[in-house]
């Protein structure tokens, strides 16, 4: 679907939002190592305690201070199962006796603290660790200790991974089947490759005539969703679980842009296409990704890929920061904002130079169509918090109220110097907050 970058909104006057910028307080605090003042401490908590996103940064900001205060107020208490369980200290990953008692001891939130710690520390003590209880765990909590893996995932992890193919429970195989297939060279990618290429070619596409035993160990969910055919279905699940790699001999040694260009049997084109765009995600191909996407410029709804937004955010997050931001400033160029939001979201903050101005210009345009400025509030909301603070200057004068357009909404044009006011002076106070941040030179 679709999201529009005038979703909800509304007028929301000239002074900054405060609560929007606190993830980025806390971010900018985090990474100077800070620890709060004493009297900080419960604002702190309160505001996790709203808003769980904060969480995370606002508890290693608060510290042991924090845990302290959360053991004598009930409304605090979220923050004894964050992080450590009860807040306890890890031990060293290395230690392996200290390790492994904790892994057979420890509560559920400790023992996932834990596994995380040793994957960051050593990747392949991770599904080690896991394979001393594995048999003992309950399906949830094998779920989500497997999901852990994705973090570091390498070939090192395979064996572990094929052996949870045969899981009693089937989300855990559909997860293991997930994450092996993001592996192009493990033994599953390869059955996947044989079986989609018997499928998908040059000439034809013939989907699968049924879902065999191998394919349901292999993840491939045999039920469709509503309005879904099966054999559809499972010709997607084949496609995107295999590897990218294989296509470029199905098709005479094409490149991803020329296989994409080709014709597909009438019919097939959307779910080839779509089953390419979620393996080009799993397998972080940038190459496939870009071909997929096809050029900015091109109208959304045309492109090789998917027409998707949220397919195509997806895409965009295996390129490097500085193609994301080329693609979609060039995007904004040729489409204006109001399908940007998504794409906009996936790019580094602050926003480089050529998407900050792509941006701005956008605005500038949409002011002098004479469209009320909440129509873009999405988008107005996430300038405020991802251009460069720098653009400030630049923005100034578009701060001053003007007689409205000919042929624009009544108002608009004092409504869109009040929300450029804002804009300027959320990025002022967001300079000033990293400034202030910043430890000395």
């Amino acid at each position: 679907g679709r999201t529009a970058a005038g979703s909800g909104g509304g007028r929301r006057g000239a002074a900054p939002d405060l609560t929007e910028l606190l993830p980025q307080w806390l971010a900018a605090a985090a990474r100077h190592g800070y620890r709060a003042p004493s009297a900080l401490v419960p604002a702190l908590l309160d505001a996790a305690r709203a808003r769980t996103d904060l969480r995370p940064q606002a508890l290693a900001l608060a510290g042991a201070r924090g845990l302290w205060l959360a053991r004598l107020n009930p409304e605090w208490r979220f923050a004894l199962r964050g992080g450590a369980g009860g807040g306890g200290e890890l031990p060293d990953p290395a230690d392996g006796e200290a390790v492994a008692r904790l892994w057979e001891e420890g509560l559920f939130a400790e023992r996932v603290a834990l596994l995380g710690a040793v994957r960051a520390h050593d990747p392949a003590a991770a599904p080690r660790l896991l394979a001393t209880t594995w048999a003992t765990e309950r399906a949830e909590d094998r779920l989500m200790f497997l999901d852990s893996l994705r973090s570091g995932l390498s070939e090192g992890d395979e064996p572990f991974l094929e052996a949870a193919l045969g899981d009693r429970s089937r989300n855990v195989r559909a997860t293991a089947a997930e994450l092996l297939s993001a592996l192009p060279a493990s033994a599953l990618a390869g059955r996947m490759a044989e079986r989609a290429l018997a499928c998908v070619g040059p000439e034809a596409v013939v989907p699968p005539a049924e879902c065999d035993a191998g394919m349901l160990r292999d993840g491939v969910v045999k039920r469709p969703p509503a309005g879904r055919g099966e054999r559809a279905w499972w010709l997607g699940q084949l496609v995107e679980s295999a590897p990218l790699s294989c296509w470029r001999d199905r098709f005479g040694g094409l490149s991803p842009a020329e296989i994409v260009a080709l014709p597909v049997a009438e019919g097939w084109a959307e779910e080839i296409h779509a089953a390419w765009c979620r393996a080009a995600v799993r397998q972080r191909d940038a190459l496939w990704s870009k071909a997929l996407l096809g050029p900015a410029s091109a109208p959304p709804a045309a492109g090789p890929g998917t027409a998707s937004l949220a397919e195509r955010a997806k895409l965009l997050e295996t390129l490097t920061e500085r193609e994301r931001a080329a693609w979609v400033a060039e995007f904004v160029r040729a489409h204006g904002l109001s399908e940007a939001f998504q794409l906009l979201g996936v790019c580094l903050v602050p926003w480089a130079g050529e998407l900050g101005r792509a941006v701005v210009d956008a605005l500038d345009a949409a002011r002098e169509a004479g469209s009320y400025p909440w129509s873009f509030s999405g988008v107005m909301g996430l300038a405020e918090r991802c251009l460069d603070p720098a653009e400030a200057d630049r923005l100034e004068a578009l701060t001053a109220a003007a007689q409205d357009p000919p042929e624009a909404s009544p108002g608009a044009a004092a409504y869109w110097a009040e929300a450029f006011q804002r804009l300027v002076a959320t990025l002022r106070l967001r300079g000033a907050m990293l400034a202030e941040l910043a430890p000395p030179a």
